[in-house]
């Protein structure tokens, strides 16, 4: 079909600009975990997209196969997947349960007794990064999310190595706003942008 190819360039488009990574608008130094071997490794996984692949620098569980890592935003955000690279073998994670706004989760037991948004089954045998879609309803006003990784291959510990997330942030769903109002004269425009943020929501396909 004739849009194909326009669709092409608009993902090409897109995936070459990354709107949708929010890797600025996580607060950095301020993500921490519990039950890792060294606490500062939290910060470590939350890379840049050119550093995904990276194994260099991770993040491993101390006592046991159980993890909570805290991330804060710097703004508000909406949620639509999140993109990990796991531990390998016995090291897999094979459970992850996604608390939102939910920073004073400060232990597992208390984490067990609250539902969380999202319970996922994690791939095994996955050794690029993989991206889990969320429900955007549920994840459309954000401003931290705590991520519970358990139940791993081996049942002694786990290993993750990155961590990502695909959305947006107040200020860009603001700006698409602003840019959608104009002039008839420049309504050619305003398709090219309703057609980039359409794709940017709807249309992702997995990171590999």
């Amino acid at each position: 079909m004739a849009s194909g190819g326009d669709a092409n360039s608009v993902s090409e488009e897109l995936a070459g600009l990354d709107l949708t990574n929010l890797y600025g608008s996580i607060d950095k130094y301020n993500v921490h975990g519990l039950n890792l071997t060294i606490p500062e490794d939290a910060q470590n996984i939350i890379k840049p997209w050119n550093e995904r692949e990276d194994t260099s620098k991770f993040a491993e569980s101390g006592v046991d196969d159980q993890v909570i890592i805290h991330i804060p935003f710097t703004q508000n955000v909406r949620l639509r997947s999140i993109l990990l690279k796991l531990g390998r073998g016995e090291m897999t994670p094979r459970r992850l349960r996604i608390y939102a706004n939910r920073t004073n989760i400060v232990d597992f037991s208390e984490a067990e007794e609250i539902t969380p948004q999202l319970n996922i089954s994690l791939l095994e045998g996955e050794t690029a990064v993989h991206e889990y879609q969320l429900r955007a309803a549920s994840f459309a006003n954000v401003h931290s999310v705590s991520l519970f990784f358990s139940d791993s291959v081996g049942g002694d510990a786990l290993r993750l190595y990155y961590i990502g997330f695909r959305g947006d942030s107040r200020s860009q769903r603001k700006e698409g706003t602003e840019k959608l109002e104009i002039p008839a004269a420049n309504a050619a425009d305003a398709r090219l942008i309703d057609r980039l943020q359409e794709k940017s929501g709807g249309q992702q396909t997995t990171a590999r």
